[in-house]
């Protein structure tokens, strides 16, 4: 008999939940703000809806949380595990975020990487993984879709949506400034102000600042990089908000980044052979033994317009937006040194040959994008009048080029390669919602989608056994279906099947590996969900079963005995498991939040085997033809079965209507696979990180003092590998704390 949950278990307990919770007594008579829940209002499918409306799975960060998440100065990687089933990891740093929604994702870590998870930023598709890094500050809210979304948004969206909306200008005279200083001379100052500039005019000016030390110390004495995990990361965004009536509205966007830092830290030989993922004795965090150099910088500018012009009956919208990226991350691959270097005049001391650091032979690479350029437009028709039906239909056009430098500094001459690639894609869309009755609602939507990739070597020496350049040209049409209805007024039920889709990718040939493609994947899901408020709106509880399969799913295999990148496509991908979020006031002034969710992914090619990586792991899949060992069966990469995450906030309010309070949150992963295979050494541990916060707010809640922690139990995990030569592996933060100002004005 299958050990496994049964999907429908939760959907049950969750609906006896809310029926139970929503017949309870109110808790308190009052209904202040103070002891309500805020209602929260989202755009998952491009209205403003109550989220308990939806038909889909839906989680919302704004407001304190989000602050609070984001206070220690670390990028967008902060969401991760903060909602169910997301998971964000980067063997890249802080420039290269990799998104998975319920096990979906892709592990590839070359620049033209395509993701099955879309991030969309102030309604912009940012495709390139490079611009998903893009900070989040003056934010409205960030949206958590889980997919197929295939119909409304943008592109590549079969595993779900990001969705970041900033807060825009308004008439009103208003700012704030907050910031922050801890561990390692970690700072982070963000703050906006907005501008009434008369007439129809108001604007809003939003930056942010992040800044670390180096606090990696290289133990090496001739080493080139002597310290480095720091980084200097600046964000600026400029809107202005032109609405002279009802019937039109425009609001412009330009923003800027400048990061200036270090790559992602690989440690050479920093796992112990033979271990469940387990560091080497006396690893100490704040050391490190590699002898190439660290550096990193990236520069990115975009804008956009968003025009509105209101007619009888319908809204007109148009999204029209550009962005360019420019990265360049140079590191030491192997995170170790070589002993007896020879192309060194300083044979490296023999204390440090065989231990934490040494590689068996060097890698050091660059990655690179010039010429980068994303245009991206959008015609959408929504429908205003009242009754039963609402529509809306549109035109998506997408058009993106750049040429990627791959550097290899393993001689002493460097040696660069380029490649060109452009993609132009086009979509029609459109979705219709129509009220039944006043308990059933129903929505459907379709999409056609053309998308088109050309890529080609420039220039510089490559593996030609595949081919220099190649071509694809893919059309699919994806849908959706989905119920709503409503219980009662608390409680509402919904059931969705959707169907999504990735177009062809290519991986350019190199130095280390041949020209390699994968299929267009395509996706089917069946969810079925609960959503309830309850309590006098103290309680809010949402919960969901959900089933996939992905159709020549694509994967890549990275690593192995050299340091190669391959696309694959497996006949099939499974995932299967259940979401719940829960928001309770259980007496006044007390906030919790709870997250969880389950996901059983599996991959089901018998066909696909995998050589064991030069790391020499403890392999445990079944060994087959060829000396290869077969991933069937074995679960997705960076996808933890279970998610989970809690914050409670405690409010003690003083008679001059000042504030004392305590917040804390903890996030909790557990296990995942780094690569396509399954060993011991390579399956990385459970993780729980913690967070506390203790402040006061006086001056009618216009200014606030806090000290914080971040990983106040200093838990110290590999989160990341390299396989190809030694035990190289990549860590997550360290425990910080600090100090915390804000001010509104």
């Amino acid at each position: 008999m299958s050990n496994k949950p049964q999907a429908t278990r939760p959907l049950q307990l969750a609906l006896s939940v809310s029926l139970a919770l929503a017949a309870w007594p109110a808790l308190a008579q009052t209904t202040s703000d103070k002891t309500q829940l805020e209602t929260v209002t989202i755009t998952a499918e491009r209205r403003v809806e109550n989220i308990k409306d939806v038909p889909t799975a839906v989680s919302s960060i704004s407001g304190e949380k989000l602050e609070v998440l984001n206070s220690s100065g670390q990028d967008v990687r902060f969401l991760s595990g903060r909602v169910p089933s997301l998971n964000i990891e980067s063997s890249f740093g802080r420039a290269f975020p990799r998104f998975y929604i319920r096990g979906l994702g892709n592990t590839d870590f070359r620049l033209n990487a395509s993701q099955p998870v879309s991030l969309i930023y102030d309604d912009v598709v940012q495709e390139n993984p490079i611009l998903k890094g893009f900070p989040a500050f003056d934010m409205k809210s960030i949206e958590v879709i889980a997919g197929p979304q295939g119909t409304l948004f943008g592109r590549n969206t079969p595993a779900g949506v990001v969705k970041f909306e900033s807060v825009k200008p308004s008439k009103k005279q208003e700012g704030y400034f907050n910031v922050s200083y801890g561990t390692y001379g970690t700072a982070n100052a963000e703050g906006a102000f907005n501008l009434p500039l008369g007439g129809a005019w108001s604007a809003r000016l939003s930056a942010q600042v992040q800044r670390r030390d180096n606090w990696v110390k290289n133990q090496l004495p001739t080493a080139v990089t002597k310290e480095t995990e720091g980084y200097n990361d600046r964000a600026v965004r400029l809107q202005a908000l032109y609405e002279p009536g009802q019937d039109f509205s425009a609001l412009f966007n330009v923003h800027n980044r400048e990061l200036k830092g270090s790559p992602r830290m690989f440690r050479g030989n920093v796992i112990k052979p033979g271990s469940n993922n387990e560091l080497v004795d006396g690893f100490d965090p704040e050391k490190a033994y590699f002898d190439g150099q660290n550096t990193q910088r990236l520069h990115a500018t975009g804008g956009s317009a968003r025009l509105k012009w209101g007619f009888d009956g319908f809204n007109l919208h148009s999204i029209t937006a550009i962005e360019a990226v420019q990265p360049f991350s140079r590191a030491d691959i192997d995170g170790g040194y070589i002993y007896h270097n020879p192309f060194s005049a300083d044979p490296r001391p023999t204390p440090y040959a065989g231990g934490e650091g040494h590689a068996t032979w060097q890698m050091e690479t660059s990655d690179a994008l010039k010429n980068h350029r994303q245009l991206s437009q959008e015609l959408r028709v929504e429908s205003t009048t009242a009754g039963p039906l609402r529509w809306q239909g549109g035109l998506y056009l997408f058009d993106e080029r750049y040429d990627m430098v791959q550097g290899d500094y393993a001689t002493p001459t460097p040696s660069f390669v380029v490649t060109r690639q452009t993609n132009k894609a086009w979509a029609l869309f459109g979705s219709v919602n129509y009220q039944l009755s006043p308990a059933l609602n129903v929505r459907g939507g379709l999409r056609y989608t053309q998308d088109k990739k050309d890529l080609a070597l420039q220039s510089g020496t490559v593996n030609t056994s595949n081919g220099t350049s190649a071509s694809t040209d893919n059309k699919k049409v994806s849908w959706d279906l989905s119920g709503t209805y409503a219980l009662s007024k608390e409680i509402n039920l919904y059931a969705r099947v959707a169907t999504g889709f990735r177009a062809a990718s290519i991986y350019p040939a190199s130095g280390f590996g041949p020209l390699s493609q994968a299929r267009p994947e395509t996706v089917t899901s069946y969810e079925a969900g609960v959503k309830s408020e309850f309590w006098d709106r103290r309680a809010r509880l949402s919960a969901n079963v959900f089933t996939y399969t992905v159709k020549d799913q694509q994967i890549t295999a990275v690593g192995g005995t050299s340091n190669f990148n391959t696309l694959l496509n497996a006949s099939k991908g499974q995932g299967r498991g259940f979401e719940l979020n829960l928001d309770l006031i259980p007496i006044d002034n007390l906030l919790l939040t709870l997250g969880t969710s389950y996901n059983d992914t599996e991959i089901k090619d018998r066909t696909l085997a995998l050589p064991r990586s030069g790391s020499n792991p403890v392999v445990l899949d079944p060994l087959v033809a060829g000396g290869n060992y077969s991933i069937s069966g074995n679960v997705l990469p960076n996808a933890p079965k279970w998610i989970a995450n809690v914050t409670a906030r405690y409010a003690i309010p003083m008679p001059s209507g000042d504030e004392f309070f305590i917040y804390t949150d903890w996030a909790y992963r557990s296990k995942v696979n780094y690569f396509l295979y399954d060993s011991k050494e390579y399956t990385g541990r459970a993780l729980l990180e913690g967070g506390l916060r203790l402040g006061y707010i006086w001056g009618n809640g216009k200014y606030e003092a806090a000290v914080f922690g971040r990983n106040i139990t200093n838990q110290i995990r590999v989160t990341g590998a390299i396989d190809f030569d030694n035990m190289t592996g990549f860590i997550n933060d360290p425990r910080t704390y600090g100090v915390q100002f804000k001010a509104l004005f």
